[in-house]
């Protein structure tokens, strides 16, 4: 077993602090820096810095960076989410720690969706309903895998399957 425990950390994002969310830090008990290259493999990581060694994930909407000694989550509902969400990683990264052997480590991201392929699929309204100031800022964060086809109200359902298609591409939740 690579990782025993952690301690959470939870609190509201500074920047917006009307949010309706808070975000986490698990501070790990042990460092997990050697098994980010195989997690990544795994899980299919988002994102992947190799000095300091992180992994970002993207999964149910939220983002999800895990660092040797730490993971961090946004967009969290409360404390209880954040812990089943921290509970699966450790589960995660353990199980992957022992498989390892098996897995091919990967040091690169996933491809990426381009926001002008996004925003070509949205109505261009701004109209706001998705929580964004503007479709731009929308497709922006369908990019980061905060949103997804399905948080745009006025999105027609041809569109909607346009992008969903475009974004599974990506692995991307639509």
């Amino acid at each position: 077993m690579l990782l025993k425990g952690y301690r959470l950390e939870i609190f509201n994002n500074k920047c917006m602090p009307g949010a309706m969310t808070v975000n986490c830090f698990a501070h790990l008990d042990q460092d997990v820096s050697a098994v980010l290259p195989y997690l990544n493999s795994v899980l299919g990581g988002f994102e992947y810095v190799q000095e300091p060694p992180a992994v970002t994930f993207k999964t149910q909407g939220k983002l999800i960076t895990v660092h040797g000694n730490r993971i961090a989550v946004n967009a969290l509902k409360d404390e209880a989410e954040a812990r089943k969400i921290v509970d699966w990683l450790k589960r995660e990264i353990n199980e992957t720690w022992e498989n390892r052997s098996g897995i091919s480590p990967r040091t690169k991201g996933a491809a990426r969706p381009q926001i002008i392929e996004i925003l070509k699929a949205l109505p261009k309204t701004n109209c706001g309903q998705c929580g964004a100031p503007t479709c731009m800022v929308f497709a922006a964060r369908v990019v980061e895998g905060v949103k997804g086809a399905n948080d745009c109200p006025p999105l027609d359902a041809d569109s909607k399957r346009q992008l969903q298609q475009y974004l599974s591409n990506f692995e991307m939740d639509v």
